[in-house]
């Protein structure tokens, strides 16, 4: 069980990281777009704040040739960097060949279960389902997530699922409950995680009765 943060923002990730509880970073063109750098930039800061982070960075060629090439120069820039590619014919042709060089991919825009089967099929060592989008259009993402958690259990599968596309705090303990290996959030909803109104009313009164409690003479 795994959380990752959704975004390349270096506070929020240092903010996570003191957190104590992410493993990595998920980013995609447009979270690399809000930072206003070059993306190797991008990618190297954040490595330097954790470099145990698993970062996912994703390609934005469309033909297969040039994906392989992509990620082959992405894989180089940190640490256990995983190249995400689209869910497309074009793009499972190069997560073949990327398997056989032994560069980890992750198939991201996945909103069906046929889509996942033939991804790992392909070799990806991840996917990772919108669940967000698919509740947007009233689809049940929360239900593919357990679809596809039974087919690659049934077939003894070692492709890991990232539940992505996160809207809401309640969602991510549904997601592990279904069986998502990881789930990638953004960062107010990962500090929304920590909360809960009876831990603060218990806090304070643990520190209101703390000061009842007689000094040592």
């Amino acid at each position: 069980m795994q959380i990752f943060l959704d975004t390349a923002n270096l506070q929020e990730i240092s903010k996570g990281i003191e957190g104590g509880c992410i493993s990595g970073v998920t980013t995609n063109p447009t979270i690399i777009s809000k930072e206003n750098k070059p993306l190797q930039k991008c990618i190297r800061d954040i490595s330097a704040l954790d470099p145990d982070l698993t970062i996912l960075v994703e390609v934005v060629s469309l033909e297969a040739k040039d994906m392989i090439n992509e990620a082959r120069q992405l894989s180089r820039l940190a640490n256990n960097i995983i190249v995400k590619i689209p869910m497309t014919s074009q793009g499972l042709a190069s997560v073949r060949i990327l398997s056989q060089e032994n560069i980890r991919t992750a198939v991201t825009l996945v909103f069906s279960c046929n889509q996942a089967i033939a991804a790992s099929c392909a070799g990806a060592d991840y996917i990772a389902p919108f669940v967000g989008r698919l509740d947007d259009i009233n689809a049940d993402g929360l239900n593919l997530i357990k679809s596809i958690k039974k087919v690659f259990t049934i077939q003894n599968a070692g492709t890991k699922i990232i539940s992505a596309s996160i809207r809401t705090p309640q969602s991510v303990a549904e997601l592990f409950i279904s069986g998502s290996d990881i789930v990638t959030v953004p960062g107010n909803i990962l500090q929304a995680m920590y909360k809960h109104p009876l831990t603060d009313s218990g806090l304070q009164k643990f520190s209101e009765d703390w000061c009842k409690v007689p000094k040592e003479l």
